[in-house]
């Protein structure tokens, strides 16, 4: 039986957490239907456009990097609409996603901008410099990799892709569309996300992931090249979160037990290491929703391995820069 205190435990960290994912997912949803439905993609996909082209994406694909920068959530679910209704390939699908690292990487780069500024002062310059500067290198990889991969647009199919509509749907009409569409899609949406959401949040309150957590921090030997200082903060982004990280490196900064180099040559470590696992535990539940399940596993695994590559670049990049 559950009593008071376990109800409005479950509610603060399951009920509610759950339902502002899924407004959010809604609302995101809705904007991209919406959108869609007012043929408003291609003036989205202008200020892609020269990558787009070089890299035989679509103007969809474009459109949904654009959307990217004010929301990861409607970008998404522009490239889920795209594909399941055969405007995207699952090649171009899961490249649109990659490619939208870029304006993933600026969507929080304000507020990790203000909270690692005070804390580690101008490390955080670099350190921020370096992790725009690696979604750069994955974008301009991703648009290579497309032109490689995709078919090139023929110019007939441009030119019709740019050729102006006879009819314009007025807002009225693209809102009536689109909340139709929009009644089908989150009954979906929801089946996937809810019960997925809370398995997870039962096997974080069962310590599967701290135990996960605990498991990387205690093999972490192979980092010798760096200083125990270092360490310890890498402990505390992999075992909490990157505020605790940041937190461990500015009281050791404000010491003077670490350099900045160090610092930022920590906290690029850490990065590397604690992404994959609070993308399985807050990305895939989302995903899964918009996505199917094998899809957004499939999706979240080639965004975190290229990721991680390009970390780990730019990091071996600055090590042997400032020794």
């Amino acid at each position: 039986m559950l009593t008071t205190d376990t109800f409005i435990h479950l509610w603060v960290h399951l009920g509610w957490p759950l339902t502002r994912l899924l407004l959010f997912l809604a609302v995101g949803l809705l904007v991209a239907l919406v959108i869609e439905s007012l043929n408003w993609t291609k003036k989205l996909a202008v200020i892609a456009r020269p990558l787009t082209r070089f890299g035989h994406l679509s103007p969809l694909t474009g459109a949904s990097f654009s959307m990217c920068f004010f929301s990861g959530i409607a970008a998404n679910t522009m490239l889920a609409e795209g594909y399941d209704t055969k405007k995207l390939s699952r090649r171009e699908l899961i490249l649109a996603n990659l490619f939208n690292s870029l304006p993933n990487n600026f969507l929080h780069l304000p507020t990790t901008f203000f909270i690692a500024v005070p804390i580690i002062k101008g490390a955080a310059f670099v350190y921020l410099g370096l992790t725009v500067g690696a979604a750069l290198l994955r974008t301009l990889v991703i648009t290579l990799l497309a032109r490689l991969l995709l078919p090139a647009v023929k110019t007939e199919e441009i030119a019709q892709a740019n050729a102006p509509r006879d009819q314009r749907q007025s807002f009225r009409s693209a809102l009536k569309n689109g909340m139709q569409r929009f009644r089908r899609r989150i009954r979906k949406i929801i089946s996937y996300t809810a019960p997925i959401y809370t398995l997870f949040y039962f096997l974080n309150e069962a310590g599967f992931f701290t135990a996960t957590q605990r498991f990387m921090t205690e093999h972490l030997s192979w980092l010798s090249w760096l200083s125990p200082q270092a360490i310890s903060i890498i402990t505390f982004q992999v075992a909490a979160e990157f505020t605790a990280g940041l937190a461990a490196a500015g009281a050791l900064l404000a010491t003077g037990s670490m350099s900045s180099r160090e610092i930022v040559l920590a906290l690029l470590v850490g990065n590397i290491l604690s992404s994959p696992i609070r993308a399985l535990r807050h990305q895939y539940p989302y995903y899964a929703g918009i996505f199917k399940p094998g899809l957004a596993a499939q999706l979240i695994i080639f965004s975190q391995s290229f990721r991680a590559i390009s970390i780990v670049f730019v990091t071996f990049l600055y090590y042997y820069i400032t020794l």
